[in-house]
């Protein structure tokens, strides 16, 4: 039994390296803000994921076969989001320095537009877990096709291994990018929002793209 949760964990691990959205999105709280801001986003992220790794596991491949287009709608609506959310973080500016330290604020980074709070921490995790086809398809076909593998104890062993992945890998990068967060000057910083915004704009072109026939 142990042996398949370490299975589902490094499969999580697999599942989750490629998926850009939800990185980039922890990656940006984490990199400028505080560990407090960092840590919130990273759980939030990590609760999204957990249950799309639930939903994934026990059938959402089979809601997306059994409704024609709802693929194609989740990757329509899902794109425009994704555009969206990277031009509030490319259009996102900080406050002038001197009025934060007038004022004895800690630095932040702007989150996807404005100083976020709880609520849109929150919103934004869904979006970039939930609203994005790339972990609804790679959470369907990789995580799915294990679920006719292990069936009952071993089956709940695997997804729990799973789940833990994503605990321990958006943690891990939310700490580590924000102990280095300290490092980068306003400006770097400032390059760092605005390249992961284009990154996140050109993915979501894409999906939006794909939609219509136009490319992969």
């Amino acid at each position: 039994m142990v042996a398949v949760l370490l299975q589902g964990f490094a499969m999580g691990l697999a599942y989750l390296a490629p998926i850009g959205m939800q990185n980039l999105f922890v990656i940006n709280a984490a990199v400028s803000g505080t560990r407090r801001r960092a840590l919130a986003t990273s759980l939030a992220v990590t609760l999204f994921d957990m249950t799309l790794t639930l939903a994934s596991f026990f059938g959402i491949g089979l809601l997306m076969d059994a409704v024609p287009g709802l693929s194609r709608a989740i990757q329509l609506v899902g794109g425009l989001l994704v555009v969206v959310i990277g031009v509030r973080l490319i259009a996102a500016k900080r406050k002038d320095p001197a009025a934060q330290a007038a004022s004895g604020a800690s630095r932040k980074a702007p989150r996807f537009g404005r100083e976020a709070g709880f609520a849109s921490i929150v919103s934004a995790a869904f979006v970039v877990t939930w609203c994005n086809p790339q972990a609804l398809v790679d959470g369907a076909l990789m995580l799915g096709a294990f679920r006719a593998t292990f069936v009952g104890a071993e089956g709940i062993a695997f997804v729990v291994g799973a789940c833990s992945a994503s605990l321990v890998w958006f943690q891990g990068i939310a700490l580590a990018v924000n102990a280095l967060g300290s490092r980068f000057s306003d400006g770097m910083l400032r390059v760092v929002n605005v390249v992961c915004g284009i990154v996140v704009v050109l993915y979501g072109m894409r999906l939006v793209a794909a939609f219509f026939g136009l490319g992969a």
